[in-house]
């Protein structure tokens, strides 16, 4: 449980100051616990940012599973609008915090490029899979700088109007 409160105070400070305030010590102040406390979990700053991206492929994953629909990308669509309707707008602090270490960033790039061909072998129309998810990935980026750009009903409709785009 403690390394999850570990992963929340990091993804919890890059939101609030950026990736220059991300540090093990104001993570460790942040969770409330020592620094020795944190390196037991993560023995540096990249581990942390590690874990974080770790835990955000794993978590999305799971979301994208959990969504039951016939197709994976109205799967990726339904997990993407409940991400980002909850508020759960971990991507983009994630990305913040590795950015600077293209190291730290492969199992994302990974994770994107599987999350992009999955399932399209088998879609009706795999250009519109691919277009559907492209738009749900500006989406996430619109609304991790503008969360309350859109209200539930401007994302019903937008949800709507991309499930349009998929053949039934």
């Amino acid at each position: 449980m403690r390394r999850e409160e570990l992963l929340d105070a990091a993804e919890d400070l890059l939101c609030d100051q950026g990736s220059q305030a991300l540090t093990l010590a104001a993570v460790a102040e942040r969770a409330g616990c020592s620094k020795g406390g944190l390196l037991y979990h993560f023995s540096s700053k990249e581990a942390l940012i590690k874990g974080m991206v770790e835990r955000l492929i794993e978590d999305f994953d799971q979301l994208i599973a959990a969504q039951g629909h016939d197709t994976y990308t109205k799967n990726y669509l339904a997990a993407t609008f409940a991400a980002v309707q909850s508020g759960t707008l971990r991507r983009w602090a994630v990305v913040t915090g590795a950015s600077g270490n293209l190291y730290l960033l492969a199992p994302l790039r990974v994770a994107m490029a599987r999350w992009h061909r999955e399932g399209l072998g088998s879609e009706t129309d795999p250009a519109a899979a691919q277009i559907v998810r492209l738009a749900c990935e500006g989406l996430w980026d619109v609304a991790t700088h503008d969360p309350d750009l859109y209200d539930d009903d401007h994302y019903a409709e937008l949800k709507r109007r991309l499930l349009d785009l998929l053949p039934a």
